[in-house]
């Protein structure tokens, strides 16, 4: 029934199987890392490489957002309630309505008192699906999308992101605005004028073509493109006031060099990742108002800026890597979350535990707070990641790669814990929220439960 195959033959196939392996992961390489392209070849190569990875995507639309269950005796909310007004905008991908959603919860309490749930596939319909939009409708639809780091407005509306066009929808969530000039990611923060603050990557690229090419930015896992991170002020409408890159920021003060290295002699197609923007408020020994924070995550380093003379004041490379979420603390201290993860021979790795690190610029000495508690806790998140110290010393963490979020008490102890568990048991990533508790905070959250209306179902 078989013929006989001649051993030669045999052997030959397998050379050749052996050889076209080989080139065919040559020109995948080339066309993630490689300073050569191959032209069509490699573009090909690495799309027949993804497809496997497409198709359990498109097959689980959640498999990005599922994460390692760490707790598995923990459900919603574990512990003792604040006792002092407080309130949390939760941000977390639904595992059961396989969507994100925002919710307003009262930390007396735990009681959900607003939920938030935009369709998103809607408000994408409304984008031309060009250049860095070009998967929006696939990479970013409802049912692989988190409303990342919500913010609730003085009139009553909620702005969110995340390599979104910047977005703000009412307490029905139907849409007020979105704002498509780029993609908004990670950090959103207001100013004492209302102006708000928001990272966004420019496309076309502000550098020239022949430094870092005109490829879009990182889009279904691959990165294609160099990010050019962009600071951004809006006004509360929408409307962008400002707008700068931060690699020409780099460049017009002196540091160019850290974002064409040739140490591992590849281009960097992510020298920057800006992560968080924190607006100052008020003048003083060591910043002025209109000057701003940064967080940039892979160069392990925060700065200070000034936009009005587009100058770098000051540059943090303490201890801290792959950080996220600078706040400040007073007239001289600021507080940064430490993911403190590495990249280690086999992979990146949190070497030990995450830490909230704080910085005094009147010593210039860094220090630890609570450190103790978050090792006993094991908090260990390797990227994203938010912390806030409050004025009584409480520490707010959240551990957002494993849906975790914990509140100490000043003296270390935890008071309470929010796991984010489905009803399918699987536990599901959450989206920076927010805890709000200053005077400004509590008042703008009385009055939207007082005017927020009723919504047509």
């Amino acid at each position: 029934m078989f013929r006989k195959i001649e051993v030669w033959i045999l052997y030959l196939a397998m050379l050749l199987s052996i050889v076209f392996a080989i080139g065919f992961g040559v020109l995948v390489r080339q066309e993630l890392v490689g300073n050569i392209k191959a032209g069509w070849l490699s573009k090909t190569a690495l799309a027949l490489a993804e497809i496997p990875l497409k198709a359990r995507r498109i097959l689980d639309t959640d498999i990005d957002l599922k994460t390692e269950d760490r707790f598995p005796d923990l459900v919603d909310f574990n512990g003792t309630p604040n006792t002092e007004e407080s309130y949390l905008l939760l941000s977390r991908y639904d595992g059961d309505l396989r969507e994100g959603v925002i919710e307003l919860v009262n930390l007396r309490s735990f009681e959900t008192l607003h939920t938030w749930n935009p369709d998103i596939d809607l408000f994408n319909d409304l984008v031309e699906q060009v250049d860095e939009f070009e998967h929006l409708k696939s990479n970013r639809k409802n049912s692989r999308q988190r409303l990342v780091h919500p913010k609730l407005t003085k009139d009553g509306g909620i702005i969110f992101g995340q390599f979104l066009p910047l977005t703000k929808i009412n307490s029905c969530s139907d849409l007020i605005f979105q704002n498509t000039k780029d993609k908004f990611h990670h950090s959103i923060e207001t100013d004492i004028d209302g102006n708000i603050w928001v990272p966004s990557q420019k496309f076309p690229q502000s550098l020239p073509s022949t430094k870092v090419g005109r490829d879009t930015g990182r889009e279904g896992g691959t990165r294609n493109g160099f990010n050019d991170d962009a600071i951004v002020k809006l006004s509360p409408e929408g409307e962008v006031l400002y707008e700068k890159s931060v690699s020409q920021i780099f460049i017009d003060n002196g540091l160019e060099y850290l974002l064409f290295s040739v140490g591992d002699k590849s281009f960097n197609l992510d020298p920057i990742h800006l992560n968080d923007i924190q607006p100052v408020n008020f003048d003083g020994e060591f910043w002025k108002k209109g000057d701003v924070f940064l967080s940039l995550r892979n160069q392990s380093m925060i700065l200070l800026y000034r936009p009005l003379t587009n100058e770098i004041l000051w540059k943090g490379v303490g201890p801290f890597f792959y950080q996220h979420d600078v706040d400040i603390l007073d007239e001289n201290r600021i507080s940064i979350f430490n993911n403190n993860a590495k990249n280690f021979v086999d992979s990146l790795t949190v070497d030990g535990n995450n830490e909230v690190v704080i910085y005094d610029f009147k010593t210039n000495k860094y220090s630890k707070y609570l450190n103790k508690s978050l090792i006993e806790n094991d908090v260990r998140t390797k990227s994203q990641g938010r912390s806030e110290i409050l004025p009584n010393g409480d520490l707010y963490i959240e551990e957002t790669n494993f849906g975790r979020t914990l509140y100490f008490n000043s003296d270390g102890s935890l008071r309470w814990t929010h796991v984010n568990r489905a009803d399918n048991e699987n536990i599901y990533s959450v989206g920076w929220s927010r805890i709000l508790y200053t005077e400004a905070d509590v008042e703008t959250v009385h009055n939207f439960l007082t005017n927020r209306g009723t919504c047509n179902e």
